[in-house]
């Protein structure tokens, strides 16, 4: 039986965000889908501090599932500061009324229902944990702990190291609820229309946007990676 990970292990991703959040209490935040992974990452902020706030995009456009999930999980952990961020009304209604242009502009979609409320969101804010991993495809093998987002923010990247095995493992070992659509071959979850079950031969974002050459919603754009030197223990 393996001893579970807490926040005070000595891998670098997490020694990092230890680091952060005391460096920057009350100004770094959470950044989480709560989808197919998401409580190992959470489960280990809330034990080094439970009010760190959790961004959760609401883009009204999720899987009941995982609405219903991430209810369960906020109680589960005893997370303090969820805060839904919505996109802006008169721009929805503005550039998509009737809701449907996920079809003909995905990209226009993601950047009204996600990227524009993760910025104003991300205004009071000079650091941010998000839960990417390099086993999640190509374009993030080579993720390194800590970036600097286009804004300058400190942008960590805990788990970036950990394998599709650990996380589940880790899930396991702490029985952390499970997101629902796992169990029907859900391995990367965003939005109900452009999300179905992984194909196999696929990497864990297979799922996502099938069909089309998009792999990213934009709120992760190529970054600098950051001297972790300045982040010290406290």
């Amino acid at each position: 039986m393996f001893a579970v990970i807490d926040s005070r292990s000595d891998r670098p991703g997490l020694v990092h965000m230890r680091a952060a959040i005391a460096q920057h209490c009350g100004r770094i935040a959470v950044v989480s889908s709560f989808g197919a992974e998401s409580a190992v990452l959470l489960a280990l902020v809330a034990e080094i501090d439970p009010m760190v706030p959790v961004i959760f995009l609401q883009t009204g456009k999720h899987f009941a599932e995982t609405l219903e999930y991430k209810a369960r999980l906020v109680a589960h952990l005893g997370l303090r500061d969820v805060r839904d961020i919505r996109p802006d009304a008169a721009e929805l209604a503005r550039r998509d009324p009737e809701g449907t242009l996920y079809r003909s502009i995905p990209d226009d979609c993601c950047t009204i229902r996600k990227v524009a409320p993760l910025a104003r969101a991300m205004v009071p804010f000079a650091a941010w944990i998000n839960g990417r991993k390099r086993h999640h495809g190509i374009t993030r093998a080579a993720l390194p702990f800590v970036e600097r987002d286009e804004d300058g923010r400190l942008k960590l990247n805990p788990l970036a190291d950990w394998s599709a095995a650990e996380i589940i493992a880790e899930m396991t070992r702490r029985d952390l609820p499970r997101h629902a659509l796992t169990a029907l071959g859900y391995t990367s979850i965003g939005c109900a229309p452009c999300t179905r079950a992984r194909a196999p031969g696929e990497d864990a974002r297979g799922g996502r946007w099938a069909g089309s050459t998009k792999i990213e919603c934009g709120i992760h754009r190529p970054a600098n990676a950051a001297d972790a030197s300045g982040l010290v223990l406290r």
